[in-house]
């Protein structure tokens, strides 16, 4: 789909299967236009469709009409911007990627917590001109390294949220296992729910939700003993990754929670490596690959490298 950022307003030339479409059902139904965000667009007339303000319900769409949305106005940032040196693997008008190390809360758990990635990217973003609070789309671990995916306005966020909802955007990791993992090829189906004997961690459970996981063995290290492994979710449950390895027998490295060895370091060998995603504007997908740190202990570059060939 063709885009392009005018300033404050985002153009779009409507495409062909749009072709008959209400301004409303474009909204609604194709791009999930939040009601709360519906209700602004509407009240400040922040929609036009060939630089004329026209009625939603009833005015119908051409291939190759300009409808304009005034996605790009200034918003007050909502976290306290902190210093870091973000590492950014994608980026445009819409969305950003940041590879997050590992020891680094996605989030602030508490008001006075600012050290976090999000504080780090609120910083990113009042240092380049952006003036919006930087939301999430999913989150990692603490001790997990990584591709995150974050939005930059509010329409992106509750596009890339319904995405992520109907499973389209796909997250790659790479990890090390303690043991040898069989079958090299695998589906780990089962349930995830809260351990009621302990604050964080997670068990499974037949009461829990449903959480899919599946994996392939790359390798096998005998002087680590244990396997390199790649794997993909199809659901989104707290220390899945985790959990599930933990409950076949063959916990992370590094992962004293879920019965791995002792930290080497402020992480465990899980890293999000690939980021794979449907552009919610352009259409386009969007590859994207986090590399390790330098001084990793787990990974490198070729690790991550090799998902790709």
């Amino acid at each position: 789909m063709k885009t392009n950022r005018i300033g404050e307003w985002l153009e779009v030339t409507i495409p062909e299967k749009w072709n008959g479409y209400t301004i409303e059902r474009v909204l609604k139904k194709e791009w999930f236009v939040p009601r709360k965000l519906v209700h602004e667009f509407r009240s400040n007339n922040e929609v036009t469709l060939n630089n004329e303000t026209a009625n939603w319900k009833d005015t119908k769409v051409k291939a190759n009409d300009l409808l304009r949305i005034r996605l790009f106005k200034p918003r007050q940032l909502e976290v306290t911007p902190v210093y870091m040196d973000i590492d950014v693997v994608y980026e445009d008008d819409h969305l950003l990627v940041v590879n997050k190390p590992a020891g680094l809360f996605t989030h602030p758990n508490t008001p006075e917590d600012h050290h976090t990635l999000v504080n780090g990217v609120a910083f990113y973003f009042q240092m380049n001109g952006i003036e919006a609070t930087p939301k999430y789309v999913h989150r990692l671990d603490k001790d997990t390294s990584g591709a995150i995916l974050f939005a930059k306005h509010d329409l992106a966020i509750a596009m890339l949220g319904k995405e992520l909802q109907n499973r389209n955007i796909k997250r790659t990791y790479i990890a090390w296992a303690h043991g040898r993992l069989k079958p090299k090829k695998a589906t780990i189906d089962q349930p995830i729910g809260k351990d009621r004997h302990h604050p964080v961690r997670r068990r499974v459970s037949p009461n829990g939700q449903p959480a899919i996981t599946t994996y392939e063995v790359l390798e096998y290290d005998k002087a680590r003993k244990a396997s390199l492994v790649t794997l993909n979710l199809q659901s989104g449950r707290t220390h899945q990754i985790r959990v599930h390895l933990s409950y076949l027998g063959h916990p992370l490295l590094g992962d004293e929670l879920y019965g791995g060895e002792e930290k080497n370091g402020p992480s465990q060998a899980l890293h999000a490596a690939r980021l794979t995603f449907v552009h919610p504007f352009t259409e386009k997908e969007i590859r994207c690959l986090a590399m390790p740190p330098e001084d990793s202990p787990f990974f490198t570059n070729e690790h991550v490298e090799a998902l790709d060939t």
